[in-house]
């Protein structure tokens, strides 16, 4: 038989009250009696229920995360970050994995709605109609994390990801490269379009360098989609001597991409990574990048979420954090 507050109650002979009390934290209560209580609980082996007390403030506890890859490292820092500052604040969390599909993403947040979630952390490389649809319906708040959307006011956490990308293609410019390939992941991604990109070609056009479409290369966000690509813009007439990556892992496709072509890095080719993951320093040479502050992004992302579901003062929507360029191995040294 599950065991109930009444039974704790009648075991401790307090009143269900006190329980109440004890297992919320609540310092009213007499050390003796708090120390009673705790035995009672600890003996009956009681687990408050959830769902009943979720019923009653009408708030769970819980957090539901969203994430489009579970698999991949960028993804598994940031939620290690919201884990952290949830457990701080005594949420848990519901991590749920949306394969990069649209219409998964809108099932999912349906389904944490349906579970009665006090707040959810959104990430998602763009967000489909069906699932600004399932946002505007949401009585709870949701902040997104490392994700742009520019037509909805949903609360944000990113970085300058533009001048980030100007600063990553103006660092290959100063060490005298004149054709520079951006490889990047799905150009639908409003980051990856509109900012990154664009950033890539500012910083070109700046140097009065042609921006040659046959040197923008999309691809899936992968290790062998980075070898692909790498191959196919080797085979061009006249090939990128330098390669600004979108993610890690294209980026170390490409780098073992230049090794089984018998390319030395940063000899023959200079590669910037963005993301700057724990893969980074991994591999050798170990690669120049775009530093996310991919834990913060996390951390922020539900603290700003706290803030929202406990009523708290916001004092703005957007928040944008600092980058830096990391410089190692992948790119010569001035």
């Amino acid at each position: 038989m599950t065991v109930t507050i009444y039974d704790v109650a009648r075991e401790a002979n307090v009143s269900m009250a006190t329980v109440s009390r004890v297992v919320n934290g609540n310092q009213n209560v007499k050390p003796a009696t708090r120390q009673k209580v705790l035995a009672v609980i600890e003996r009956l082996d009681y687990r408050p229920n959830a769902v009943a007390r979720g019923l009653a403030s009408k708030k769970t506890k819980t957090v539901g995360v969203i994430i489009p890859d579970i698999s991949n490292v960028f993804y598994a820092e940031l939620v290690r970050g919201i884990e952290d500052i949830a457990t701080m604040y005594r949420y848990n969390i519901i991590l749920t994995n949306s394969d990069q599909q649209p219409q998964k993403e809108a099932q999912l947040l349906s389904t944490l709605l349906s579970k009665q979630v006090d707040g959810v952390v959104l990430m998602s490389d763009q967000l489909s109609d069906g699932l600004r649809d399932e946002m505007k319906r949401s009585s709870i708040p949701i902040v997104l994390a490392g994700t742009l959307d520019q037509a909805t006011d949903t609360p944000s956490v990113n970085i300058e990801y533009h001048q980030a990308a100007i600063q990553a293609v103006e660092r290959l410019i100063q060490n005298g490269h004149e054709r520079i390939a951006y490889v990047t992941g799905s150009l639908k991604s409003s980051i990856n379009r509109l900012h990154k990109l664009t950033g890539y070609e500012k910083a070109l056009d700046a140097a009065n360098l042609e921006v040659d479409s046959d040197l923008i290369v999309e691809v899936d966000n992968t290790y062998e989609e980075g070898i692909r690509a790498f191959n196919q813009l080797q085979g061009l007439k006249n090939p990128p001597t330098a390669y600004f990556a979108g993610n890690d892992e294209i980026a170390i496709g490409i780098l073992q991409g230049a090794k089984d072509a018998n390319l030395d890095v940063p000899g023959d080719i200079e590669i910037i990574s963005f993301e700057d993951s724990k893969l980074t320093r991994m591999v050798r040479p170990q690669l120049t990048s775009i530093a996310m502050p991919l834990y913060d992004i996390g951390a922020v992302s539900m603290r700003l979420l706290t803030k929202f579901m406990n009523n708290e003062k916001v004092e703005e929507n957007s928040v944008i954090l600092p980058y830096r360029l990391e410089e190692r191995q992948s790119v010569k040294q001035q």
